[in-house]
């Protein structure tokens, strides 16, 4: 085994206890890396009921439920502009970090569903000279960190693993007036993370809840350079002297979104594209994806997922838009199909679990094959960021945290700024 992907010896086996999306609690075992690789693998956890498809959209099917999860996997976080989050918090074997039933009601309003559950759904790293090439989500859960106080400033640590915290995201708006003077508030996110240790990586995996309905999914990578070394035109020169390059490579971090606005039922995916390169004017274009489907980010481009029946004060439609434009956009050999596009939106299956390296044998191993001409009755997307990592000198050592994710914002959600 290369040293990339050591297992980690020295981590004692724990009970690492996860609470399963119906409510309830089931063990799992924290054990080795290596032995993690041997394990079986661990059934999905059942869904949860959606809404009946006759509900009415705008009040009762906006409803967050009484008691989604039980302490402590319960998340229930009113930031201080009175948005409240809550949620339901997992550790899976396969996926590590899991949260589900994520409900948002922004101040003064009502509660609105956003997502049934997400997850990572893959960590691809390919090196620029060829080899090698790992996928390193397969039994993400075995490779949890237990956190430290230092860890988790100013938040709580839930079952050693998860740290729950809130921070300052700086101007969440300032207004001018002439006659009133400066309008202006500071904005907070909520912040739900966990640590994996992969080989030499330390991956962070963070899901940022913002006061103003907004949802940052993001990959820290830190911990230390795997220390291959390769030729020139493959790396770049670490420590002294040109004599040892270290290996370029990407990661390409693949997270599984399972949105469920105001409940399962008239969910639809929409692309918007803005014509018009080159000139003075510029046109909208949408794009509705009733068959499953595969897309590459673009000026300009985003998706989203909208309700057809339910409408915010203004009679608007309620969805949510994804925005991928900070993407490396890796696109590897004909192996590696599941690379070529950015957002991939598919029918829900409880098998398709990974973008890469399905451990379900019901299903495609990979997301591109599980894109086969489905109609969409209950879509689950897909979202692909890459980050190229050339190396530097103060990547050494500890290597500092480089991010890559992606944001997910309300839109027509509320009529105005609910502040």
């Amino acid at each position: 085994m290369s040293p990339h992907r050591t297992p980690l010896t020295s981590l004692a086996p724990a009970v690492l206890c996860c609470a399963v999306l119906t409510g309830g609690l089931t063990p799992a075992v924290h054990a080795p890396a290596h032995a993690a690789r041997a394990s079986a693998v661990h059934a999905p956890a059942a869904r949860i009921p959606a809404p009946a498809a006759g509900q009415a959209p705008a009040r009762a099917a906006a409803q967050a439920p009484a008691a989604p999860c039980s302490a402590p996997y319960l998340i229930d976080k009113i930031l201080p502009n009175g948005a409240r989050w809550q949620l339901c918090w997992e550790m899976r074997t396969v996926e590590g970090l899991t949260l589900s039933k994520v409900v948002y009601t922004p101040r003064g309003g009502r509660p609105a569903a956003v997502l049934r559950s997400t997850a990572l759904a893959q960590i691809h790293v390919p090196y620029d000279r060829g080899e090698p090439r790992y996928h390193d989500i397969g039994a993400l859960g075995h490779a949890a960190i237990p956190l430290r106080a230092a860890d988790c400033p100013l938040g709580e640590r839930r079952e050693q693993f998860v740290c729950v915290t809130t921070r300052a995201r700086g101007h969440a708006y300032l207004k001018s007036d002439p006659e009133l003077g400066n309008t202006s508030a500071q904005g907070s996110d909520l912040v739900v993370f966990a640590a994996f240790q992969v080989g030499w990586y330390t991956y962070l995996a963070e899901w940022a809840f913002s006061d103003d309905g907004a949802i940052t999914p993001r990959v820290g990578a830190t911990g230390s350079l795997a220390g291959f070394t390769t030729t020139p035109e493959h790396g770049w020169p670490i420590g002294v002297g040109n004599t040892d390059f270290e290996a370029s490579h990407t990661h390409n971090v693949f997270w599984r979104l399972d949105f469920d606005v105001a409940g399962r039922a008239d969910d639809v995916v929409e692309q918007y594209d803005f014509t018009g390169s080159g000139t003075a004017k510029r046109k909208i274009k949408r794009t509705v994806f009733t068959q499953e489907a595969k897309a590459v980010s673009g000026p300009m481009r985003w998706w989203r997922v909208v309700d057809r029946k339910v409408r915010n004060a203004d009679r608007h439609r309620v969805s949510w838009e994804i925005n991928n434009s900070d993407s490396a956009q890796y696109r590897g050999p004909a192996d590696e199909a599941f690379t070529r596009a950015d957002v991939y939106v598919t029918d829900y299956r409880s098998c398709e679990r990974l973008a890469s390296a399905n451990p379900s044998p019901r299903c495609a191993r990979s997301v591109d094959r599980y894109v086969n001409g489905e109609r969409l009755t209950d879509p689950v997307l897909w979202v692909n960021v890459g980050f190229h990592h050339v190396a530097r000198d103060e990547d050494a050592d500890p290597m500092p945290t480089h991010w890559q994710g992606f944001r997910i914002t309300p839109r027509d959600v509320t009529a105005k700024n609910p502040r």
